[in-house]
C-alpha cells in the first residue's frame, strides 16, 4: 500500500485574464496510518517547457511534520498569475520523506491559458491546507499548534533534530536503536516512524511510556500508528539489560542530567551497548545555565535568572513546596511542586566542557555539536564565581561516534 497518493489537480478556470485569479486545488490522500514531511510543488512551463514560476506548500511557511490518514486538499491561490499572455502548462508534484528520504508520491500537469496579462507582477501564491474525509481538522495536529506544544516538542521537533539535525539520516538509523531515558516514548515514536529502524528500544525506570496510547489518542494520531519494531522496558541507564555490541546508535535527550548519583555510569554502560564507529547522541541539561534549573514553570524562577545560583537551597525548597507553577502541558501528565523539588535536587551539575572532556576520555569522536545560547548574561556578585560558558551556554547538542576497538 502506498504511503501517499495524489488524487486529482484541477485550476478554477484555465482560461484567465485581467483580474482574473489563479486557483489551484491539488487533492491527495495519505493510505498508510502517517506520513511525513508532506510538500507540494507548483512550476509553471511555457510553451518550450521552459520554467517561468515556482512555488511550493513548505516555502510558503507550511512546515507539514506529518498527516494522520485521509483525505486533503492543498490550494495554491494568487490574484493572478501575473505572466505575458500564452499558453502554459502547470506541473504539480507532491513528495514526502520516507527513512530519511524524499520521495516524490505523484506528478500531474495541467494546460491554461493566459488570455491578457494579469496585473499582478510575478507569481507568489498564498497557499492552504485543508482535511477532508476521515482527516482531523488541521489546526488540531502538533506543528499546527506550535512550539508549546509538549507533542510538538517531542514528536515534531525532538524526533527530527535527533535523526536529521545531529544524526544526518545516518544509515546507522536504520538498525537497532537504544533511547536511555525515553520518558513518555513520544520521540521514540517519532524517529522509529520516520527512520524505520530494524529495532528501537527505549528504556526508562520510571515507565511513562505506558501513558503512550492515551497521548496518542489525544494528539490525533492512529492507534494502529505504533509499530512492531519498537518497544520499551522499565531499565536504568546504569544497568542496560543489553549485551556488548548490540546497537548501531545511542540516544539520550534530556536523561542524563536526571541519573540519579551521577551519569558516569551510565556512559560507560552506553559505550559498552554501543557498537564500535556507532554513533551517540546527547542533548543533556546544562546545570548551570538559566533554563538548567528545570523550574521554568514557577514565576519567581522566570522572574529572577539563575536564583538556583544565587538562592540558598532552604529558600529554593520552601518556595518551590509553596508555589503552584504555570504547568506546560504534559500530554495529560500533571506534576505537583514536591515533583519539580525532586527532579531539582536530583540534577547532575554537568557543564559543556567537563562532558567533551568525559565523552572524550571514552573514546567519543565528536561529529556534530550544536549550542544554544542567552541572549545576555547579567552578572551579579553572587554569579561571579561561574565562568562565562556555563553561565551563558543553555543548551547543547552532540553527536559523536563510538571509536572503541
Amino acid at each position: 500500500m502506498s504511503v501517499l497518493a495524489l488524487q486529482t489537480v484541477s485550476l478554477a478556470s484555465t482560461t484567465i485574464a485581467g483580474d482574473a485569479p489563479f486557483v489551484l486545488t491539488v487533492r491527495f490522500s495519505v493510505d498508510a496510518a502517517i506520513a511525513f514531511d508532506i510538500d507540494v510543488s507548483l512550476d509553471i512551463e511555457d510553451q518550450n517547457g521552459g520554467r517561468v514560476a515556482h512555488a511550493q506548500l513548505a516555502a510558503a511557511g507550511w512546515d507539514v511534520s506529518w498527516l494522520p490518514r485521509g483525505h486533503y486538499e492543498a490550494h495554491a491561490l494568487a490574484a493572478g498569475a501575473g505572466l505575458p499572455a500564452g499558453r502554459y502548462v502547470a506541473q504539480v508534484a507532491l513528495w514526502h520523506r520516507r527513512a530519511g528520504k524524499l520521495e516524490k508520491a505523484g506528478a500531474a500537469s495541467i494546460a491554461f491559458e493566459i488570455a491578457a496579462p494579469t496585473r499582478t507582477e510575478g507569481f507568489a501564491p498564498a497557499w492552504q491546507l485543508r482535511g477532508g474525509a476521515g482527516a482531523p481538522p488541521i489546526e488540531s495536529l502538533s506543528w499546527k499548534r506550535g512550539g508549546a506544544d509538549w507533542f510538538y516538542k517531542h514528536f515534531d521537533h525532538a524526533a527530527r533534530t535527533t535523526a536529521t539535525y545531529l544524526l544526518g539520516d545516518s544509515p546507522l538509523l536504520r538498525g537497532r536503536i537504544l533511547d536511555v531515558g525515553c520518558g513518555d516514548g513520544i520521540t521514540d515514536l517519532g524517529i522509529a516512524l520516520r527512520c524505520e529502524p530494524a529495532e528501537l528500544v527505549g528504556i526508562d525506570p520510571f515507565r511513562g511510556y505506558e501513558r503512550l496510547p492515551e497521548i496518542l489518542r489525544n494528539a490525533n494520531v492512529p492507534a494502529d500508528v505504533v509499530p512492531s519494531n519498537l518497544r520499551f522496558l522499565p531499565a536504568s541507564a546504569n544497568e542496560i539489560p543489553f549485551e556488548d555490541d548490540r546497537f548501531d546508535v545511542v540516544i539520550s535527550w534530556g536523561s542524563l542530567e536526571h541519573i540519579v548519583g551521577g551519569y558516569a555510569k551510565a556512559l560507560s554502560e552506553i559505550r559498552r551497548v554501543l557498537k564500535p564507529d556507532g554513533l551517540l547522541m546527547a542533548h543533556p541539561g546544562l546545570f548551570y545555565s538559566d533554563v538548567g534549573n528545570h523550574l521554568g514553570e514557577f514565576r519567581f524562577a522566570r522572574e529572577e535568572p539563575y536564583v538556583h545560583l544565587k538562592r540558598p537551597r532552604e529558600w529554593l525548597r520552601e518556595t518551590v513546596l509553596a508555589s503552584e507553577p504555570d504547568r506546560m502541558d504534559r500530554s495529560g501528565d500533571v506534576a505537583t511542586p514536591a515533583d519539580y523539588w525532586r527532579w531539582f535536587t536530583e540534577l547532575n551539575p554537568i557543564t559543556v566542557p567537563a562532558f567533551e572532556d568525559e565523552l572524550r576520555a571514552l573514546g567519543f569522536e565528536p561529529w556534530r555539536v550544536a549550542l544554544r545560547t542567552h541572549d545576555r548574561v547579567d552578572y551579579t556578585p553572587e554569579l561571579q564565581r561561574y565562568s562565562f560558558v556555563d553561565l551563558a551556554v543553555g543548551e547543547l547538542y552532540v553527536s559523536a561516534y563510538n571509536r572503541k576497538r
